[in-house]
Order: C-alpha cells, then sequence, then structure tokens
C-alpha cells in the first residue's frame, strides 16, 4: 500500500490496484420493488384492507410507491418511514417497537425525527445482509401491516424468509 504524504501531514492512503477490490452486493431492483409492492397491495386487499407500500433499496432511496384508492394520504409516508426504520436498523419494525416499550435505552430511538416505530417495516435481507427494506401502513394496524409486508417477501425466493 502507498501512502500520500504532503508536508509532514498524511492525506490518504491509496491501495495498490493489485488490491482493490469492490464489494458486490445486492440491491432491490425495480422489478423487484415493483413485485414487492405488487404482492403486498394483493395480500391487504385478499383481506379487505387498503394500504400505502413502499419499497427502499439499501441506500434509503424509493424504488417503489403504492397506495390504494381512499387511504389517507399520511399512510405514503408512513410507510416510507417504517421502510426507512427497517432498513437504518436492520429490524423487523413491529419487534423494534416492542423491544423499544421495554427497554429504557432502547425507548430513546421514539426521538429520532425520521424513524417510525410502528409495525409494517422490515428489512429485505439476502443471505444475511440487507438489500433494502419494505414499509406498509394503512391496513388497520400494526399486526395487519405487517401481516401483508411479510406475505410480500413470500413473492422473491432469493429473499431470506423473515423471522415469524
Amino acid at each position: 500500500m502507498k501512502t500520500l504524504f504532503f508536508g509532514s501531514t498524511l492525506l490518504c492512503p491509496l491501495a495498490s490496484p493489485a488490491h482493490a477490490q469492490l464489494r458486490k452486493v445486492d440491491d432491490v431492483s425495480l422489478a423487484a420493488a415493483s413485485t414487492l409492492a405488487n404482492a403486498a397491495m394483493a395480500a391487504c386487499q385478499a383481506q379487505g384492507r387498503h394500504i400505502a407500500v413502499t419499497v427502499l433499496d439499501r441506500g434509503g432511496n424509493v424504488v417503489a410507491v403504492q397506495r390504494a384508492d381512499g387511504v389517507g394520504p399520511h399512510n405514503t409516508d408512513a410507510s416510507r418511514r417504517k421502510a426507512y426504520t427497517a432498513l437504518s436498523t436492520r429490524s423487523d419494525t413491529y419487534t423494534l417497537t416492542l423491544a423499544a416499550r421495554n427497554n429504557p435505552d432502547m425507548a430513546n430511538l421514539t426521538t429520532l425525527p425520521e424513524l417510525l416505530l410502528l409495525g409494517g417495516g422490515l428489512p429485505l435481507m439476502v443471505q444475511g445482509q440487507v438489500a433494502g427494506a419494505i414499509g406498509v401502513a394503512g391496513g388497520g394496524g400494526a399486526q395487519q401491516d405487517r401481516a401483508c409486508a411479510q406475505a410480500a417477501l413470500a413473492a422473491l425466493p432469493e429473499l431470506d424468509s423473515p423471522t415469524p
């Protein structure tokens, strides 16, 4: 490894090209996000529930958003924030919410403005690594939103199975 100096100040190390490696990571494509969003919508509609769903890529960028007719506009933002929370914490937001209620140290998570500790957000895992996240809102409660998000994951066999 070569090191670049300017005067007596170390500016940055430079890796030799022979040793440089790029990480290969899985990320959510538009096709995968659309499949997930459609599956979540169908799962909820089969139960007579109407939702908003957001799918994020591993960098937190919105890849797909869908909202059923008649769903309140706040649910679109809630679905995005649930997905962001799942991505950021690498956790099922329902499980995270229960943990925050029972652990004073975790309760501080509710003070972070972008996190939303409500069930319905799941990280999208591929071989144990986060590839994105899905968030569902408006389905009638945290458990219903979570169930629709979990049902969506079954639409992509490449994803790790969610924990019950």
